[in-house]
């Protein structure tokens, strides 16, 4: 594989450092360039080419794009430490009707009939909202992923099992890939080394007569070369 280089776009809360690593061992002269994007950014930085791949939350809009489906995300509320809804393992949409609820304008999660009552002011980002989570303004509804993310000691998270989930993949532009971009997918998929597409394919099996014939003048070779030391002693008598 030529030395060149990738750059993989991945939105807050997405982990791609298992595949860099991978990456790293396997093809340690193409590094791998990890860009940090904002979740509104992802899909246009693929489009555009500002990344060749991007890790991202969907739906979102992936026009022109070719998309791999990963993995679903579990949905979480947080909620300050000393919540009532911390002393469950987890809880229902029912656990939070009538619960002051922030939306951020990065908001992660589509879920129209989301319970609790919308705090009338808009958060920028996720962090902000988690900033107001902590102060008591409401709670926030996010992908487990972005509630690690954004972690603090006062504050917690459950669970909501009948919450929807939210999907991540991968997004790249449509058409031919180049073999770095199929390279990675390869590991994304947990494909082991040397059995990347475009391998050489294995011989087809022979038939039995295939078999028979070869074994015959393999027998017939070797019969020949036992036999041309005794004509060798003989010419030169």
């Amino acid at each position: 594989m030529a030395s060149s280089s990738l750059a993989l776009g991945y939105i807050p809360g997405a982990t791609p450092a298992k595949w860099a690593r991978i990456w790293a061992q396997r093809h340690p002269d193409v590094p791998l360039q990890l860009c940090s994007l904002n979740a509104g950014d992802a899909a246009d930085a693929a489009r555009a080419g500002t990344v060749d791949i991007a890790l991202l939350r969907l739906p979102a809009d992936t026009s022109g794009l070719a998309v791999i489906p990963l993995y679903e995300e579990t949905t979480v509320v947080v909620v300050p430490t000393d919540h009532l809804l911390s002393a469950a393992d987890a809880v229902t949409a029912t656990d939070l009707d009538g619960e002051p609820r922030l939306i951020p304008r990065d908001d992660a999660v589509v879920w129209a009939d989301a319970p609790g009552v919308v705090v009338g002011h808009r958060p920028e980002n996720t962090e902000q909202a988690t900033e107001l989570v902590a102060a008591g303004v409401g709670v926030l509804i996010v992908p487990q992923s972005l509630a690690r993310l954004h972690h603090r000691r006062d504050l917690t998270y459950r669970q909501i099992t009948d919450a929807p989930t939210c999907p991540v993949a991968l997004a790249l532009p449509e058409g031919p890939q180049s073999a770095l971009v199929e390279e990675f997918i390869g590991i994304v998929r947990g494909r082991k080394p040397g059995s990347s597409r475009g391998q050489t394919p294995p011989a087809p099996k022979r038939t039995a007569r295939e078999k028979a014939l070869a074994k015959q003048a393999a027998r017939a070779a070797a019969g020949k070369v036992a036999r041309t030391p005794g004509r060798a002693k003989r010419a030169r008598r």
